[in-house]
């Protein structure tokens, strides 16, 4: 679920709770400081940080690499370049979004939008 995000230093941007409250899965979506990440490691069974802006992602990379490495729970993901660009077309005031995920590849779709393939480079972990 969506989370207070910007608004709130101690939340995510999404993130999964069980039914008990425990934070499954911690979403970041940007370049947060390797600090913010290692927090959301011991908060979240699971932290995914979906990185954007092409080049200025594999600077961002380089330069939190070295700490986020160590940490167990963490994925990293980098959208390739030109895709936030494309999803946020995508964005409408009412708006319903069809996402289909075939042969490990995703595409996220509107009714009056072409799809956008969702292309990554995975600096951290597997895709999933």
């Amino acid at each position: 679920e969506f989370t207070k995000g910007l608004s709130d230093t101690d939340e995510p941007d999404l993130w999964q709770k069980d039914l008990t409250g425990q934070i499954e899965t911690w979403i970041e979506v940007g370049q947060p400081e390797e600090r913010r990440i290692a927090k959301a490691s011991g908060r979240a069974d699971r932290v995914i940080v979906i990185a954007y802006g092409g080049r200025t992602s594999e600077i961002w990379w380089q330069g939190v690499k070295a700490k986020v490495e160590r940490m167990q729970n963490v994925t990293v993901w980098s959208l390739t370049d030109g895709v936030a660009t494309a999803l946020g077309a995508l964005a409408e005031r009412t708006m319903r979004l069809q996402c289909t995920v075939q042969d490990g590849e995703a595409s996220l779709g509107s009714a009056t939008v072409d799809p956008v393939a969702i292309d990554w480079t995975v600096f951290k972990g597997k895709p999933r």
